[in-house]
C-alpha cells in the first residue's frame, strides 16, 4: 500500500514522467547520430532493424539487472507470464520499433517527434474502446481532436510531397503499436512485475529483431567507441524509461500517465535542433503552434473539475 500511495501522488508522478519523456525525446536525434556513427544509411532497412535489435536486447539485460538489484531477487518469469511477455514484445518492441526505426530514417527528428505524440491520444482510445479499462468521455474526445490537430499542422507541408508512407506513415504505425502495448502493460502488470515484463519482452523482441536484421543482410558498417557509447546510451534510455513508465501505468489510469507524453515532441524538437541543427520545413511559428495544440489537448484530457476533485477526496 505504501508503494501504491507514493506512485499515485503527483509529486512523484510528474518528475518521473518528465524524466521518461526527456529520455525518449533524446532518442529521436540520438538514433540518427547512432546511424551515422555506425555507418548505417537511411535506406538500409536491414541494418536499422539489426541496430534496433541490439539496442533492445541490451536494454532488456540492463532492465533485469537493475530490477533484480532493486527487488533483491532475480526477476524470473513464471510459466503463465511467458505468453504475456511474447505478446507484449510483439507490440512494444517488434512492431513499434521496426516501424519507428525505418520511419525515422526517412523523416526528420522534429516531424517524427510530433507525430509520435499521437500515441497519447491513441492510448486513450485503445484503452477506452478496445480494452474497456477507461470511460471515453466527450472531454477526452475533444482533447484528442485538439491535440491531434497539432500533429496534422506540423505535417501540412508533408502532405504536398514531404509525406512518405515508409517515413511519417511508419512513425504513426509505431505510435499505434505503442498504444496497444500501454493497454497490455496496464492489464498484465496487475499480476506481474512491470520491470520483469519490460526486461524480458525487450530480450525476446530484441533477439527477434537482431536475427531478422542479420537474415536480411544487415550489418554494422563502423564499430568504434562513439558508436558503442551511443548504442549503450539508447539501451539505457529504453531500460530506464520503460521500467519507470510501466510501473506508473500499473498504479495509475492509462490516460493519466500517457497524457504526459506530450512532452516527448517538446524535448524531441528542442534536442533535434540542438544536436542535429534540424529546422522544421513548416517553420518555427507552425512548430510552436503545433506543440501548443498538442499541449492544449493534453490539458483538456487531464482536466478534472473542482467538484469532482472534492468528491474523490470525500470518498
Amino acid at each position: 500500500m505504501k508503494e501504491r500511495s507514493v506512485l499515485t501522488r503527483k509529486a512523484a508522478v510528474i518528475p518521473l514522467t518528465m524524466l521518461c519523456c526527456l529520455l525518449w525525446g533524446s532518442a529521436f536525434p540520438c538514433i540518427k547520430l547512432g546511424y551515422g556513427y555506425s555507418g548505417i544509411g537511411s535506406d538500409d532497412t536491414a541494418s536499422q532493424i539489426l541496430y534496433a535489435g541490439l539496442r533492445f536486447a541490451l536494454a532488456g539485460v540492463l532492465a533485469l539487472i537493475m530490477g533484480s538489484l532493486t527487488a533483491r531477487k532475480p526477476l524470473i518469469p513464471r510459466r503463465k507470464a511467458v505468453p504475456k511477455i511474447v505478446m507484449l514484445s510483439l507490440f512494444q518492441t517488434i512492431l513499434q520499433y521496426t516501424f519507428f526505426y525505418i520511419g525515422l530514417a526517412r523523416s526528420t527528428g522534429m516531424k517524427s517527434s510530433v507525430i509520435t505524440a499521437s500515441n497519447v491520444f491513441l492510448s486513450i482510445l485503445v484503452a477506452s474502446l478496445i480494452f474497456r479499462t477507461e470511460k471515453l468521455t466527450f472531454r477526452k474526445i475533444l482533447g484528442c481532436a485538439v491535440g491531434f490537430s497539432g500533429v496534422v499542422l506540423i505535417n501540412l507541408s508533408g502532405i504536398g510531397g514531404g509525406f512518405r508512407l515508409t517515413g511519417e506513415g511508419f512513425v504513426f504505425l509505431s505510435a499505434l503499436s505503442y498504444a496497444f502495448s500501454a493497454a497490455l502493460i496496464k492489464r498484465f502488470s496487475a499480476e506481474e512485475d512491470p520491470v520483469m515484463l519490460s526486461g524480458w519482452q525487450f530480450i525476446v523482441g530484441g533477439t527477434f529483431m537482431t536475427v531478422l536484421g542479420l537474415v536480411l543482410g544487415g550489418r554494422i558498417g563502423t564499430v568504434d567507441l562513439r558508436g558503442a557509447a551511443m548504442l549503450v546510451y539508447l539501451a539505457i534510455v529504453s531500460a530506464a524509461a520503460f521500467s519507470i513508465w510501466g510501473t506508473l501505468l500499473k498504479h495509475n489510469p492509462v490516460s493519466m500517465i500517457s497524457v504526459f507524453g506530450f512532452m516527448n515532441p517538446v524535448f524531441g524538437v528542442i534536442l533535434s535542433f540542438l544536436l542535429l541543427s534540424e529546422r522544421s520545413e513548416a517553420g518555427p511559428l507552425r512548430v510552436v503552434a503545433a506543440l501548443g495544440l498538442v499541449a492544449l489537448g493534453i490539458v483538456i484530457v487531464n482536466y478534472t473539475p473542482k467538484i469532482m476533485r472534492r468528491e474523490k477526496t470525500a470518498l
